[in-house]
C-alpha cells in the first residue's frame, strides 16, 4: 500500500503543474476572447461571429499596436495616455507596478542591471537570493542610496511581492545563473530548478 501511494503521489505531482498551467492558460485565453469578443458582437450581427474571432482580433491589435510604437507620434499619445494613468492615485499603483513587473526582464539590457547575486545578511551566514536592480542613484532623493551600495530585488517565494534593499557592493556576490533560473528557484523556495541552463 505504501509502494501505491508513492507511485499516486509521484503521478500526481507529475501531472498537477501541467494541469495547472494549462488551466491558466485556457482561462487567460478564455478571459481574452470573452472581453474582444463582446466588442465585436456591437459592431456585427450575433450570426457572423464564430468562436475565436475575439482571440484573433486580440492578436491584430496587438501587433498594431507593436507596429504603431515605431511611429513618433503614436509614441508621444502613449506617453500622455501613461502619464494621465499615473496621476490618478489608485490606477497609478495598479498601473506602474504591473509595468515594472512585466518590464523586469525585458526592458533592462545592460550588462550588470538585474545581475544575479547571492547576498550575505551582515554578522550572519545567511545568504539570499536576488537581481541588481541599480548602481547608479544620481536622481533620487537622498539617503536612497550610498556611495559603494548597490540595490538589490529580493523576490519572495510562492508570491509576487518582495525587497529592494541596498547593501554595499562586496556583499552582492555574482551567481553563474541566468535571471530565468534565478526567479524559478526563488519563487518554488529552492525545490526544483534546471540543470545545465545559463
Amino acid at each position: 500500500m505504501k509502494s501505491a501511494g508513492r507511485i499516486f503521489l509521484t503521478g500526481l505531482l507529475t501531472v498537477l503543474p501541467v494541469l495547472a498551467t494549462f488551466y491558466f492558460a485556457l482561462w487567460m485565453l478564455t478571459a481574452v476572447e470573452w472581453f474582444f469578443g463582446q466588442q465585436l458582437l456591437w459592431l456585427m450581427p450575433d450570426e457572423y461571429y464564430r468562436a475565436g474571432m475575439g482571440l484573433l482580433l486580440a492578436i491584430v491589435l496587438i501587433f498594431i499596436v507593436g507596429l504603431l510604437m515605431h511611429a513618433l507620434l503614436f509614441r508621444r499619445f502613449f506617453g500622455w495616455v501613461e502619464h494621465l494613468l499615473l496621476e490618478v492615485p489608485l490606477l497609478r499603483s495598479v498601473y506602474a507596478g504591473l509595468r515594472d513587473l512585466f518590464g523586469l526582464f525585458t526592458q533592462y539590457q545592460r550588462s550588470e542591471a538585474l545581475q544575479v547575486v547571492a547576498v550575505t545578511l551582515p554578522g550572519t551566514q545567511m545568504r539570499l537570493l536576488g537581481f541588481v536592480t541599480r548602481t547608479d542613484f544620481e536622481g533620487l532623493p537622498e539617503g536612497v542610496g550610498r556611495a559603494g551600495e548597490v540595490a538589490v530585488y529580493l523576490p519572495m517565494g510562492y508570491q509576487i511581492g518582495g525587497y529592494t534593499v541596498f547593501v554595499p557592493r562586496e556583499l552582492a556576490v555574482p551567481v553563474h545563473m541566468s535571471r530565468e533560473e534565478a526567479m524559478k528557484f526563488i519563487l518554488t523556495a529552492g525545490l526544483k530548478t534546471s540543470q545545465g541552463s545559463q
